[in-house]
């Protein structure tokens, strides 16, 4: 036995280190098994980075009531981690007759679910907000209170809460298989068994794998669903300040054009089913569609140079609802199916999770005065390393990353395990050279220190 805990968290996406926190802050003693060699190496690095009201969710959902919960949650937590939020609002614009007739349905959704102050905007209104947008605009509905925030720190900052606070986090640590006997469970890993009497299964792209491989089968099947992206150079952040939203269909949300924490602005993403959980591959001609969508929304755009593409895969399943499964008998919870609103939703989880143990006969103590992480900020409205005294060099030039902001990555409670969870802590490579003038002196800070090696001239994930 490697280790022993109270509660087991499979996952290290936003749901599990969510769940971890929570866990923790509850006084139980909790290790998040990862079987990657960071966080966020599934769904959860790639999103929309949008802090969701959960207007248009499902009416008397778990889904909504996880969203709006989740949403209140991150409001009252992130001054004290210096999490950002930028309160941009979002406009969900109609450009047909057609979309603008779906209206009145989506203002009676926002209604039951608690979001009263959606506003009806004329096509002159809208363009007093945002001026730049395209003359085949008709009319919109204002959602004041969406916003963006960073995706990754976030997360983060979840997992060092519950790691500072007596958790643990073991990675490349794959759950293979598991045992139930005497209220107590012994789970197999690529790292040796773990004990625990709880265990939570946040697993996303895996969640109905390690199900099976546990008990035999699982109740719901993952079915990958690919979105791709477009990121804009920094010079078209001027274009936009508020997110663009469509009208949305019974299968998906749509293309969102919206501006990140970070300076640009995004179209994306798609809904493309494929069978790979773990290869995201970005399409040429998906990509152009993409542009032309977003230049003809905000003409402005065209020309525009595009500083990169991505694509994340969502863990969606043969069913739009959360899938979850509430095993009392042996102490299982599984959180499956968590897509598009996981980011928002992830503390509203942790906080039904914790109940649903509860109830499952749980006793904790809660821990009093918890240690609160204070993360570095990476939001261009908010004072950056570079421009506080003390770092030897700015090592990413287009990102403005600082070598102190890359070394601190690499240490603490929750350090980079590879490339791509330091580019998540720092931004490094993520500009408009992605890494070209950088790598050199990137792989001679990071030598011996990640699980892979950098090699200059090669683009990572």
């Amino acid at each position: 036995m490697i280790a022993q805990a109270d509660v087991v968290v499979i996952g290290g996406g936003v749901v599990g280190c969510a769940v971890a926190r929570k866990m923790a802050l509850e006084g139980a003693k909790v290790i998040l098994l990862e079987k990657g060699a960071d966080i966020l190496e599934g769904a959860s690095k790639g999103n929309s980075a949008i802090l969701h009201t959960g207007f248009d969710a499902p009416v008397d959902t778990l889904e909504q009531e996880c969203v709006a919960l989740g949403y209140a949650k991150y409001h009252a937590i992130h001054k004290d981690m210096h999490l950002p939020v930028k309160k941009t609002g979002a406009i969900l614009a109609a450009w047909s007759e057609e979309e603008e007739a779906k209206f009145t349905g989506i203002l009676e959704k926002a209604n039951l679910n608690g979001v009263k102050d959606l506003r009806m905007l004329s096509r002159k209104e809208v363009l007093n907000i945002e001026p730049a947008l395209g003359n085949s605009l008709v009319s919109a509905l204002l959602v004041p209170g969406e916003s963006i925030i960073d995706p990754w720190s976030s997360p983060l900052a979840y997992l060092k809460q519950a790691v500072e606070n007596g958790g643990q986090a073991i990675f490349n640590a794959q759950v293979t298989g598991g045992e139930f006997a005497n209220g107590e469970w012994v789970l197999q890993t690529s790292q040796g068994k773990v004990g625990a009497r709880y265990v939570v299964n946040c697993a996303g792209l895996y969640g109905d794998i390690v199900d099976a491989a546990v008990f035999g089968e699982a109740d719901f099947t993952i079915k990958p669903r690919k979105g791709q992206f477009v990121v804009f150079d920094k010079s078209a952040g001027s274009l936009l300040t508020t997110i663009i939203l469509p009208v949305p269909t019974e299968r998906t949300k749509g293309i969102v054009l919206f501006p990140t924490i970070f300076g640009n602005v995004v179209v994306g993403p798609t809904a493309e089913e494929q069978e790979s959980r773990n290869k995201a591959f970005v399409d040429r001609d998906v990509l152009q569609s993409l542009i032309k969508q977003a230049e003809y929304k905000l003409p402005g755009l065209s020309g525009m140079p595009v500083t990169s593409t991505f694509a994340g895969i969502r863990p969606a399943t043969e069913k739009s609802p959360y899938r979850i499964r509430k095993r009392a008998e042996c102490n299982w919870l599984t959180l499956g199916g968590i897509r598009s609103t996981g980011l928002t939703a992830a503390l509203g989880l942790a906080e039904k999770s914790f109940e649903w143990l509860l109830e499952f006969g749980a006793s904790f103590k809660a821990v009093q005065a918890p240690i609160i992480p204070v993360m570095p900020n990476l939001a261009e409205h908010l004072p950056r390393d570079y421009t506080k005294p003390g770092y030897d060099e700015i090592v990413c030039h287009c990102e403005m990353v600082t070598d102190r902001e890359i070394k601190e990555a690499m240490s603490g409670s929750v350090p980079a395990g590879n490339l791509g969870g330091l580019k998540r802590r720092t931004r490094v490579t993520m500009g408009r050279c992605q890494g070209f003038y950088c790598s050199a002196r990137l792989a001679e800070l990071t030598k011996g220190k990640l699980e892979d090696s950098l090699e200059v001239g090669v683009a990572h994930d």
